[in-house]
C-alpha cells in the first residue's frame, strides 16, 4: 500500500510539475514575448491600442465592425429611396478598427491579435521603402497560412522565401497579354448563353429588369476558366471550380482562435468540411490528368492559366462588358443596397443588383 501511495504521490507531482510547465510556457507565449515586441515599437515612438490577455485586441475590433454595422444599417434606413448611398472609400465599412486606430494613434501604430503583433502603416513614404525591399525574409505573413491551406496549398500567393523565388521564376514569362489572344473565341462563345438569358428575362418584363449579376458572372467565369483550363474535360472543370466556390466559403471565415490555440487542427465541422473539399478538388484534377494522358500536359494548361491570370482576367472582363454594353443600357439598380465586406477579398456582402434596359428599346 505504502509502494502505492507512493507512487500515487509521484505521479501527482510530475502532473504538477508538467501543469505548471504549461501554464509558464503559454504564459510566454502568449503574454510575454508579445509584450517584448512591443516595448521594442513604443521604443521607436509607434504607438497602438492597449492588447488585452490572451486575445489581443479582437475584441475592440469586434466591437467596432458591430457599430459600423449598426450605423450602416441606421443609415440605409434614414436614406429615402433605400440603398443609403455609395462611398467609394470602402475601408470604414470593411475595416473600421484601422480608421479608429488611424485617428488616435497616427499613421504607423500596432496592434494585436491572440499571440500575434501587427503593424499597420499607412504613410505612403514608408510603404514606399517598404516595397523597395526585396528580401526574401521579408515576405508574407504566416497568419492564417495553415486555415488557408486546403484552397491555396503551398502556391505562390502563401509561400515564402526561396519556395516563392522558384515558383516566380516559372510563373514570371506568362506575364503577358499576348498569352490569352488565343483564348478570346472561347471567352466570347461563353458569353453567348449569359447574354441570351438576359435577353429573355429582359423580353420577358417589357424590356427593362432589375438583375442581381453575382451568380451570373460566377457561372461565367467558371465556364470560361474550364473551357481554357481543361479543355474537353471542361464539365469536369466546372465541377471543381464551383467545389473551389464551396471550398472558399469555408476557409474565409476568420477564427483568430484557432490560429492561437492550435484548433485549425481540431476535426470541427468546419475544418472536415474544408478537408473533404479539398479530397474531392484534388480527386477531381487527378482523374483528368488520367484521362488526359499523353495528348494534353494538363498541369501545364492550369500553369498556365494561372500565371497570366491578370492579363487573363482583364481580357475575360473586357470581351464581357464590350457584349453586355452592346445589347443594354445599365445602371444600378434602386434595390442595390451598398455593402462592402472582407472574406478572403473585398466582396460586396449583399451582391449586386443593376437595372438592364435593352438598347432597341430606347429608340
Amino acid at each position: 500500500m505504502e509502494q502505492v501511495a507512493m507512487a500515487v504521490k509521484v505521479l501527482l507531482s510530475l502532473c504538477c510539475v508538467v501543469a505548471c510547465g504549461l501554464a509558464m510556457y503559454l504564459y510566454h507565449i502568449l503574454w510575454l514575448v508579445p509584450r517584448r515586441v512591443l516595448a521594442e515599437f513604443r521604443m521607436q515612438g509607434i504607438g497602438g491600442p492597449p492588447p488585452s490577455f490572451p486575445y489581443g485586441n479582437i475584441a475592440d475590433m469586434r466591437e467596432a465592425v458591430a457599430a459600423a454595422k449598426a450605423a450602416r444599417a441606421s443609415a440605409r434606413r434614414a436614406a429615402a429611396g433605400g440603398g443609403g448611398g455609395i462611398r467609394h472609400d470602402y475601408r470604414p465599412a470593411v475595416l473600421p478598427y484601422y480608421e479608429k486606430w488611424r485617428k488616435e494613434h497616427g499613421p504607423i501604430f500596432t496592434y494585436s491579435m491572440g499571440n500575434v503583433v501587427f503593424l499597420h502603416v499607412s504613410r505612403p513614404d514608408v510603404v514606399r521603402d517598404i516595397n523597395l525591399c526585396v528580401s526574401l525574409d521579408l515576405g508574407k505573413s504566416s497568419y492564417l497560412k495553415a486555415t488557408h491551406e486546403p484552397l491555396f496549398g503551398g502556391g505562390i500567393l502563401k509561400s515564402n522565401g526561396e519556395a516563392w523565388l522558384h515558383q516566380r521564376k516559372i510563373i514570371a514569362p506568362e506575364f503577358f497579354l499576348d498569352k490569352v489572344k488565343g483564348m478570346v473565341d472561347l471567352m466570347a462563345d461563353s458569353a453567348g448563353p449569359l447574354l441570351k438569358s438576359w435577353e429573355e428575362r429582359v423580353d420577358r418584363n417589357g424590356g427593362v429588369t432589375d438583375i442581381k449579376i453575382d451568380d451570373d458572372i460566377r457561372a461565367y467565369s467558371a465556364d470560361v476558366i474550364s473551357r481554357t483550363c481543361f479543355g474537353s474535360s471542361y464539365i469536369k472543370g466546372k465541377e471543381i471550380f464551383m467545389k473551389i466556390r464551396e471550398l472558399q466559403q469555408a476557409v474565409s471565415k476568420p477564427n483568430v482562435l484557432a490560429e492561437m490555440t492550435g484548433l485549425r487542427f481540431f476535426p470541427s465541422m468546419r475544418n472536415k468540411q474544408a478537408w473533404e473539399l479539398h479530397k474531392e478538388v484534388r480527386q477531381l484534377i487527378l482523374e483528368i490528368v488520367k484521362e488526359s494522358g499523353e495528348d494534353r500536359n494538363l498541369l501545364s494548361a492550369i500553369l498556365h492559366s494561372a500565371s497570366c491570370s491578370r492579363g487573363f482576367a482583364m481580357a475575360e472582363l473586357k470581351i464581357l462588358i464590350s457584349f453586355i454594353i452592346s445589347k443594354f443600357v445599365l445602371k444600378l439598380s434602386p434595390h442595390y443596397e451598398h455593402s462592402p465586406t472582407l472574406k478572403l477579398i473585398v466582396e460586396p456582402e449583399l451582391g449586386v443588383d443593376l437595372t438592364l434596359t435593352k438598347v432597341q428599346c430606347l429608340y
